[in-house]
């Protein structure tokens, strides 16, 4: 009896590479591997490229960093694009995801989620694409608000 293992939920690790959320960067990328941290704006418009991280899912993912020094806020995370299907992950301090979104309400094929971001440090926001098209232009906004009580 032969049993099939399924590609996406099996990891191996090469010597010399680092697990970076659901993927593994070989040890030449480590080194190049630097999420970028959200502008001043909490705005940024980019692009997916092929030179971006790999999903192993044949699309490709866009880290940005934000650092929390006053928890208890709730982030809004807005992901627009024209020519892709965004999908929006937002991941812990500690490297766990917190959220992620697909589509907005609405039917749009945009990604918007809410989060509570409830301890201090870095966290990261990961942009990356569902759909055939694999590369191009999106628009990430950031908000914060005080929690409803």
């Amino acid at each position: 009896m032969f049993r099939k293992l399924v590609p996406s939920t099996v990891t191996t690790l090469v010597a010399g590479s680092m697990l970076v959320g659901p993927f593994v960067l070989p040890a030449q990328a480590q080194r190049g591997y630097a999420p970028m941290p959200l502008p001043a704006s909490n705005q940024v418009s980019d692009s997916l490229t092929r030179n971006d991280l790999p999903t192993g899912q044949g699309s490709f993912a866009r880290d940005y960093v934000i650092e929390v020094k006053n928890p208890g806020r709730v982030v809004r995370i807005n992901l627009e694009s024209t020519v892709l299907d965004p999908m929006v992950t937002l991941l812990g301090p500690d490297g766990t995801t917190i959220a992620e979104n697909d589509d907005e309400p609405g039917g749009s094929t945009n990604s918007q989620l809410f989060a509570l971001l409830d301890k201090a440090g870095t966290y990261t926001i990961r942009v990356q694409t569902v759909g055939e098209v694999r590369t191009g232009a999106f628009t990430l906004k950031v908000g914060y608000y005080a929690p409803v009580r």
